[in-house]
């Protein structure tokens, strides 16, 4: 595990999955709305994006969380050699995007730009969800088929398997360093 995307629709927990990732593995994360979009939440010019996108898939080590467009995360998942696949029923993923509203107001929401405008970013991030659930998700899934003859993939359907990735990881990333002390 040294190319990790982290992929799914929005309001899922990816950017804490990420975050606890590479905290247990050491990996350098890379979150990709800060990327993308600008403090105050202002787009990047799509070539300045793509640019710095080309420059982390490039690295030989590396956990990318999020979307960031089209063009790229194809890109993204081929080149990863561990994709996380963040699938969890859309009721789970439309309440967290409740939730990160309402919470929002108070303490940024993991992964953002700062000074993102919340209630701006969470419209959208409904609208998103619609989209991705109807279009890109079904893409996923058969992508994923397919890479699990080649990459490593987990598919997480629920929080409870969120829970026991990371637990396996570490677990998996604890023995590792045992065996090279």
């Amino acid at each position: 595990m040294k190319k990790v995307a982290v992929f799914g629709n929005t309001g899922g927990g990816k950017s804490t999955l990420s975050k606890q990732l590479a905290e247990i593995t050491g990996l350098p994360l890379y979150v990709l709305d800060k990327i993308q979009y600008r403090a105050g939440g202002s787009n990047v010019p799509p070539e300045d994006y793509k640019r710095a996108h080309q420059e982390i898939i490039a690295n030989d080590r590396w956990i990318i969380d999020g979307f960031g467009c089209i063009e790229t995360v194809w890109l993204r998942l081929d080149e990863a050699d561990s994709l996380i696949f963040v699938d969890l029923p859309l009721w789970v993923h439309s309440w967290w995007v409740t939730k990160r509203l309402v919470t929002g107001y108070f303490k940024p929401p993991e992964g953002w730009p700062e000074k993102s405008p919340i209630l701006k970013s969470s419209i959208n991030s409904y609208r998103v969800l619609w989209l991705c659930h109807n279009y890109l998700t079904p893409k996923y899934r058969d992508y994923i088929e397919q890479a699990q003859n080649t990459k490593r993939v987990y598919h997480i359907r629920s929080t409870q398997q969120t829970v026991q990735f990371l637990a396996s990881i570490e677990k998996e990333t604890n023995l590792e360093d045992g065996a090279s002390n």
